[in-house]
């Protein structure tokens, strides 16, 4: 059966991939076994910018032994039960509802696209990276190292 339907012809592709630094909240984990990598599809919604507010950002954390030290960095920043992460487990009903900050970007790989969890940071954080992160947007590219989210 066909279905004309006006304006399909001209329609832009939709560019889901929000890049930059956000204040988020998790609202959704699902931990997914693979052989090779497995991780966790975690869904996060923007509370901060104010512009992207209510918008939702997908990406994976993966649990290989050689990433597991993001896994770490993210349920650390974003306030995860510490007796549940020092007896090595993950409850993904414990993760709903954590907030704090990630910065994000799009990798190309083989012609696809992809959105990277670059960092993450304690939601208290936010106000001292958005001023710093648009002070330094303000700028030229002076060569000088990447916004740092993680401090040890």
């Amino acid at each position: 059966m066909k279905r004309q339907i006006p304006g399909l012809h001209g329609a832009e592709r939709v560019d889901n991939f929000l890049e930059g630094l956000f204040l988020a909240r998790v609202d959704k984990a699902n931990y997914n076994w693979h052989r090779q990598s497995p991780f966790f599809l975690i869904r996060f919604t923007v509370l901060e910018p104010k512009e992207y507010l209510s918008r939702s950002i997908t990406g994976r954390i993966y649990c290989t032994p050689k990433a597991l030290w993001r896994l770490h960095w993210f349920l650390r920043d974003f306030g995860y039960d510490t007796d549940l992460l020092g007896c090595d487990e993950v409850d993904e009903k414990a993760l709903l509802g954590l907030r704090g900050v990630i910065r994000t970007s799009r990798r190309n790989l083989a012609g696809r696209s992809f959105l990277n969890l670059d960092g993450f940071a304690p939601a208290a954080q936010w106000e001292e990276l958005s001023v710093e992160c648009g002070a330094r947007a303000g700028k030229e590219d002076d060569g000088s190292d990447d916004l740092q989210l993680h401090t040890t």
